[in-house]
């Protein structure tokens, strides 16, 4: 009896199971758009923030964190 397996039967993950990181291109865009939506949250009023929830405070807080600055996932 063989001690290789079959090929159908390896340990390998079909492709669809595969997890395929986004390119780097697609990455720094991502990061871009996260940055200026905090710059776009600094310059809101307050009549603007309290409608999504936020308030003055938060929303300068966020807007100074970096673009590489992400929330887990």
């Amino acid at each position: 009896m063989s001690s290789r397996m079959p090929p159908s039967r390896s340990l390998a993950l079909p492709t669809a199971a595969r997890v395929q990181r986004p390119s780097v291109w697609a990455q720094l865009l991502q990061r871009l758009a996260v940055a200026r939506s905090r710059r776009d949250l600094a310059v809101l009023d307050d009549r603007l923030l309290d409608d999504i929830g936020l308030t003055r405070a938060a929303a300068l807080a966020e807007a100074e964190r970096g673009y590489s600055d992400r929330d887990a996932d």
